[in-house]
C-alpha cells in the first residue's frame, strides 16, 4: 500500500488493518505473547516492518492517520507511537506524546517510543521537564518512560547529580520500573565508572535494582573483567 498518498477515512483504515493482518506471522505472534505482556491483541509484525509504514505514514497525511487510528492491536499502537516519535516539530510532538503516553503497557512499547523519540536531542531541556512529571508519576509505564528516555538521552555528566536523585528517591515495586533502573546504573557505570562506582557503593537503592545493576554491568562487554569482578563486592 502507498501510504504516502493514503487518504485516511474510516473505510480506507478498514483496508489497512486488513493489510496489517496479512503480514502477521504467526510462529513471531507466538514468540511476542511469551515476552510481551499486553491488553492488545497481537498480530505478529516484525519490529523493521512496522517502522518502514510508520515511516511513509510519517511522510504523508499522518494527522489525520493520528486522528482516526484505534487501539486494538499491539502492532497498531506501536506505528501510533512511531508516528509521533517522527514528529519534527516540539509543540506538536509533545500534543500527541501527552494523549498517547497512557496507550502504553508494556516494555516493548515503551523501550521502542523512546529509543525512537530523536527529538529530544534537540530539546533537551524541555523533555528533561517532561521527564521530572513522568518518574514522579504513580502510573508504571509512566516512570519506565521517564527512566528509559534517561538511559537514552541524558547519560552526560551535567544531568547524572539529577539522575542519581531519580534513582535514590523514586520508589516502586514495579518490575518493569526497576528493571529500566538498573539498565540505567549500568549505563552510567560504563561511561562514567568512577562516577558510576561511587554511586554503587553508596546508594539508597532496593535490593533488587542494585543486584540487578551489578548483574547488567557484569554482562557488558565493555566492562573490564577485574572490574566486573570486584562489583560483587556491593551485592546486596
Amino acid at each position: 500500500m502507498d501510504f504516502l498518498k493514503f487518504k485516511w477515512n474510516i473505510a480506507n483504515y478498514k483496508l489497512f488493518i486488513n493489510y496489517f493482518k496479512d503480514l502477521g506471522e504467526n510462529d513471531y505472534k507466538k514468540l511476542n505473547e511469551k515476552i510481551i505482556f499486553t491488553k492488545y491483541e497481537i498480530i505478529g509484525i516484525r519490529l523493521p516492518k512496522l517502522r518502514a509504514i510508520s515511516k511513509e505514514i510519517s511522510k504523508g497525511d499522518y494527522k489525520s492517520y493520528l486522528s482516526i487510528s484505534n487501539n486494538n492491536y499491539y502492532e497498531e499502537v506501536m506505528i501510533k507511537l512511531l508516528v509521533i516519535a517522527n514528529i519534527k516539530d516540539l509543540e506538536e510532538c509533545i500534543y500527541y506524546f501527552d494523549k498517547s503516553i497512557n496507550l502504553i503497557d508494556n516494555w516493548a512499547l515503551c523501550d521502542t517510543f523512546c529509543n525512537s523519540l530523536k527529538i529530544v536531542n534537540k530539546n533537551k531541556d524541555y523533555f528533561f521537564s517532561k521527564i521530572k512529571e513522568l518518574v514522579n508519576s504513580k502510573e508504571t509505564y509512566f516512570i519506565r518512560v521517564g527512566f528509559i528516555l534517561l538511559l537514552n538521552y541524558y547519560v552526560e555528566e551535567k544531568y547524572l547529580n539529577d539522575i542519581f536523585t531519580f534513582l535514590d528517591y523514586i520508589k516502586s515495586d514495579e518490575y518493569y520500573v526497576n528493571m529500566a533502573k538498573a539498565w540505567l546504573v549500568c549505563e552510567i557505570f560504563i561511561k562514567y565508572e568512577k562516577l558510576g562506582f561511587k554511586y554503587l557503593k553508596n546508594n539508597k537503592l532496593d535490593k533488587f535494582t542494585q543486584n540487578k545493576s551489578i548483574s547488567k554491568i557484569r554482562d557488558s562487554l565493555r566492562v573490564s573483567k577485574e572490574m566486573k569482578n570486584y562489583v560483587l563486592k556491593f551485592r546486596k
